[in-house]
């Protein structure tokens, strides 16, 4: 059944042409039966022609074919005694006019055909019943009562499908937005695991580097520096490694995952881990000293681990790009509403966000920016280089 209406929504014109031929046919028999309209029997067959013939196209033309029904309709009412089975024709195209245009086209419609029918009263009903009242408004509702009918039906036609064609829109504009979000969901979350990356990875690995050339320097002089160097290379290694796997294992999918979700990963570092990270520091030979103002407290998670990176990415670039003999000195601020995070050194040269090599200070923006906090960065007046970074923190026991 449902394949034979789509047959028929694929094929309208044959549709239309069936009911044109299923409405010409009463008339047309009318006007050819023997004894009705003698006179004016070709005359007839020629105005149900004229009456059905255009509804072969009411869909893709509905006003033009409401027009020429209207023309038709008047001749037949000037022509001929009386009305003509194939009068129901006009109704199809008030209703397909109704039903395909907008209230502005069909309302004027309506009220032609009103006015037609009150015409074809005039012109056939006899004079005597047109003083009765009460057979008048009988004749007019037989007239009228159809019409309204077909105009309503009509109109509720359009009013529903202008209604599902804009849930369809809706729905579709819906899905696009959800794709959208998806896509900018997406691309937030590479762009978060690419900070990530980079500062677990540029940070260890310029460790790594600063321990290899100071173990080849003294490879043959002080084997025991040598060796102490190999060890913090192998440490600095293992934990890259740590924080890489804990990174990546939000990554897994949940087939990859243990059932209960008991897959254990290694906590973000933090506040908390800021002193190994100085020492780790140290050990590479960049004298770093550490300051806490203000009275410390808990950090919310996110927030504990962009101090944790601000100041392993400050202490990352002071390494490569700070020259030989750079000092650092890292200051963590606790404020009323906020954390500050002040990191300078006294170096010969400066990152560049722009020569390629800056992405450091990219990931810096764009993580202490999620967070709603400001990042100041640029060459200290007399040299060095100066990392400003302030985070909000709301107090304690105020509610969101």
């Amino acid at each position: 059944m449902l394949a034979f209406y789509d047959w028929l929504r694929r094929h309208p014109g044959l549709v239309d042409s069936a009911l044109a031929l299923l409405v010409a046919g009463p008339g047309a028999g009318t006007a050819l039966a023997a004894g009705v309209f003698q006179p004016d029997r070709l005359l007839a067959v020629l105005l149900v022609a004229a009456m059905c013939g255009p509804l072969c196209g009411r869909r893709k033309r509905p006003a033009r074919v409401f027009t020429a029904l209207v023309v038709a309709g008047g001749l037949q009412v000037l022509l001929l005694p009386g009305p003509q089975a194939s009068d129901v024709a006009m109704l199809v195209a008030l209703y397909t006019l109704a039903a395909y245009r907008p209230r502005r086209i069909a309302l004027p419609g309506l009220l032609v055909t009103l006015l037609g029918s009150v015409i074809a009263i005039l012109r056939w009903v006899p004079e005597h019943a047109i003083h009765d009242w009460w057979t008048l408004g009988e004749v007019v509702a037989v007239f009228w009562g159809p019409a309204l009918t077909a105009w309503l039906l009509g109109d509720m036609t359009r009013w529903r499908r202008s209604y599902y064609r804009e849930l369809e829109e809706r729905a579709a504009r819906l899905e696009r937005e959800r794709d959208a979000q998806a896509q900018i969901a997406a691309a937030a979350e590479r762009a978060r695991i690419a900070r990530e990356l980079h500062d677990v990875v540029a940070h260890n690995v310029s460790v790594m580097v600063v321990q290899a050339d100071g173990a080849s320097y003294a490879i043959s002089s002080s084997p025991d520096q040598a060796r102490e160097a190999l060890a913090a290379i192998s440490a600095t290694g293992r934990q890259a490694l740590a924080e890489m796997r804990s990174l990546l294992g939000v990554l897994r999918s949940a087939s990859e995952s243990p059932a209960d979700g008991s897959a254990e990963l290694a906590p973000q570092p933090g506040i908390e881990q800021l002193s190994g990270l100085l020492a780790q520091a140290r050990a590479t030979g960049l004298p770093v000293s550490f300051t806490v103002e203000g009275v410390p407290r808990q950090l919310p998670r996110g927030t504990a681990l962009t101090a944790y990176r601000v100041v392993q990415e400050s202490l990352t670039n002071a390494r490569k790009h700070g020259g030989a003999g750079v000092t650092a000195t890292v200051t963590l601020r606790f404020c009323q509403d906020e954390v500050a995070i002040i990191v300078t050194d006294d170096g010969t040269a400066s990152p560049k966000e722009g020569d390629g090599q800056g992405h450091g200070l990219i990931g810096m923006r764009e993580r202490v920016e999620l967070f709603g906090g400001m990042v100041s960065a640029g060459p200290k007046p007399g040299g060095g280089y100066r990392v400003v970074v302030t985070l909000p923190v709301r107090l304690a026991g105020v509610a969101a």
